[in-house]
């Protein structure tokens, strides 16, 4: 056909022709769109952060990773109208925008990175390393091609991604929460208050007639929707774990006493760690610092440096703590060696030079091994069985390939299947008892995700083991009747109006104690005994969860009511504590460490937020939905 085109095209009709059939085929192509592709492949382009493009490839595959991170958090199919609804499809176009607008002023101010650099963090790469950490080239070719990449594109994303992190290190070192933002904070945890307070009983609401039948049913039809019987599913489930197969008779005693000795005083299962009760001087320079030191050394007393700059208990004490809990290591190392009652030398913390006391020791405690030998080698035999566990995996798969159920792919390696008559998806029966269930968060989630006679694959556990489960009968949600609801719907009602009854009570009674009565009395009036709670904090669980919450709403003299298990709870705040903050405390040179990281991400995202607003941002509508896939 080409040959023929090229002879008729030899006279001058020939080239006549031809010259006409070329204009028609060079004017469909714009009106089809070609010159867009002339113009610089615009329409591959989802958008752009000043020079820098971003592709509907790119987007693609980005949109898709996190797509497919959902889905193996879920344990099941994640649409793509569930992931734009959640605003996923926004999230990772954001996310490359800013990636891009960091890859363009990397480029502006001509940052790089050496290729023996490039090499250096791959090679170092834990991901990439054999047992001896030794880098491994077949571990690093597997890991590429599982995330569908070659060796150029890897070393791309990471020479961009070493760009990013040298401008994010140049823009957050040394940021820190300022310290009042701190101190706020610390005075929020730390405030407690006290109170008198007393149980308002269930009976003191009186006598509560019998709801009628007409009054039941209007009270079910308002709320019909709270007696939905929920969706249950029967099926059967096997658990694999090390513990299940451990056996201690094959781990010798050598072993059992080296494991034991690693672990002997560190482990709360075999004994407890030393614990020291510290107390300590902040200093707000060096030279102050320095000064204390000599004149302890001199023959003054740390008592006497506390005395001087009038401090008091709550800011030098720090309490009984473990080596492991002091953050900075070094300073654990040097407080950790000295004895009871010794004073340290100046030692540098995250709040400045500190001077430590040893106000007491608690020795470690260990369980001689002759007494936890046992559980030792059950310990050690599970941490061997990855290997077995593998292989049990495989040959109950086998099985399940070759046509046997679960239970009894199970029972042909020595496992017995657990079957579960009928669980909700908050895994309890219908008598609403909670069903005993290995892994149970993800089992429930993956089991209410999967259908009668499937084989889904097992869940594996974070010990390293596996879940299988197969679902047997599903029995859908539905509503209830009335006569079918109505136990449930009488001990709610008779429940309300008890409540109801109770607030009345209670307010009568808050009343008078506002007016300045005092619990005691308000108490006895009732027939009530007045108990007292001290030092609550907002995060207390020695008070239900309710009356705690009501505590601190009230002014700092205030009196309130809150429900309660056993009826309703009237209070009086007889306390309003707020300790001075010591910046040296553990608890809050970890709050601090929380705070810093808050103010670096924001100052991270506020300077991105500037450079896409300085760069440019252009986004393709069109071609970004045909890159996800809508």
């Amino acid at each position: 056909m080409l040959e023929s085109m090229r002879n008729a095209a030899q006279g001058v009709v020939g080239k006549a022709i031809m010259t006409v059939v070329m204009g028609l085929i060079i004017v469909s192509f714009v009106i089809w769109g070609v010159g867009d592709m002339l113009r610089g492949f615009t329409s591959s382009t989802v958008a752009s952060v000043g020079s820098q493009k971003i592709s509907a490839e790119d987007y693609h595959s980005a949109y898709q990773r996190m797509l497919q991170q959902y889905q193996r958090r879920l344990r099941q199919p994640f649409t793509n109208e569930q992931a734009r609804a959640i605003g996923l499809d926004r999230e990772a176009l954001q996310r490359l925008l800013s990636e891009a607008a960091m890859d363009e002023e990397a480029h502006k101010l001509g940052l790089s990175v050496s290729d023996e650099a490039l090499r250096s963090m791959i090679v170092s790469n834990p991901t990439f390393q054999d047992k001896s950490g030794a880098f491994d080239p077949q571990k690093f070719a597997d890991v590429l091609r599982n995330n569908d990449m070659n060796e150029r594109m890897f070393v791309s994303d990471l020479r961009k991604t070493a760009l990013r992190q040298f401008i994010v290190a140049a823009l957050t070192a040394g940021i820190a929460a300022p310290k009042a933002e701190v101190k706020a904070e610390a005075d929020f945890q730390g405030q407690t208050r006290s109170i008198d307070y007393f149980t308002l009983p269930a009976s003191a609401a009186g006598e509560i007639a019998p709801a009628s039948e007409e009054t039941l049913k209007s009270y079910f039809n308002d709320r019909k929707s709270q007696y939905r019987a929920p969706e249950y599913r029967a099926m059967d489930v096997v658990s694999l774990e090390p513990e299940t197969i451990a056996n201690p008779d094959e781990v010798s005693d050598a072993d059992a006493q080296a494991a034991y000795d690693k672990v002997a005083g560190k482990d709360p299962r075999y004994g407890s760690p030393e614990k020291r009760d510290l107390q300590q001087i902040l200093f707000p320079n060096e030279a102050e610092a320095d000064a204390a030191e000599a004149r302890i050394k001199a023959g003054a007393s740390f008592d006497d440096i506390v005395k001087e700059r009038s401090l008091g208990p709550d800011q030098t004490d720090i309490g009984v703590t473990t080596k492991d809990a002091i953050i900075d290591k070094g300073e654990a190392e040097a407080v950790f060696a000295l004895p009871q009652g010794g004073v340290s030398d100046v030692l540098k913390s995250q709040f400045g030079p500190v001077i430590v006391r040893v106000k007491g020791v608690t020795p470690s405690s260990v369980k001689p091994y002759s007494e936890v030998a046992e559980a030792i080698k059950r310990q050690v035999s599970a941490s061997r069985a990855g290997d077995k566990i593998q292989a049990i995996h495989d040959k109950i798969e086998d099985a399940r390939v070759a046509g046997k159920s679960l239970a009894d792919a199970a029972k042909d390696v020595g496992l017995t299947a657990q079957t579960i008559p009928a669980v909700d998806a908050e895994g309890k029966d219908p008598a609403g008892a909670p069903v005993n269930l290995p892994d149970k968060t993800d089992l429930l989630r993956a089991a209410f995700a999967s259908d009668v006679g499937l084989d889904e694959a097992p869940l594996q556990t974070k010990d390293g083991g596996f879940v299988w489960y197969s679902i047997g009968k599903i029995e859908p949600s539905h509503d209830r009747g009335f006569e079918e609801a109505k136990p449930e719907v009488e001990a709610q009602q008779r429940a309300d109006e008890i409540d109801k009854a109770l607030v009345a009570k209670a307010d009568d009674l808050v009343k008078q104690l506002r007016a300045g009565g005092t619990v005691a009395d308000v108490a006895k009036s009732v027939g009530a005994e007045a108990k007292t709670a001290a030092d609550i904090h907002r995060d207390d669980k020695s008070l239900p969860e309710s009356v705690v919450a009501a505590i601190f709403r009230e002014p700092a003299d205030g009196a309130g009511s809150a429900a309660s298990p056993d009826g309703r709870a009237i209070f009086k705040i007889t306390s309003d504590k707020t300790p001075a903050v010591d910046f040296a405390d553990l608890r809050v040179k970890g709050m601090a460490q929380q705070l810093d990281a808050s103010t670096r991400d924001s100052v991270l995202e506020q300077y991105v937020e500037a450079l896409r607003r300085s760069l440019g941002v252009v986004v393709h509508p069109e071609v970004l939905q045909s890159a996800e896939g809508s």
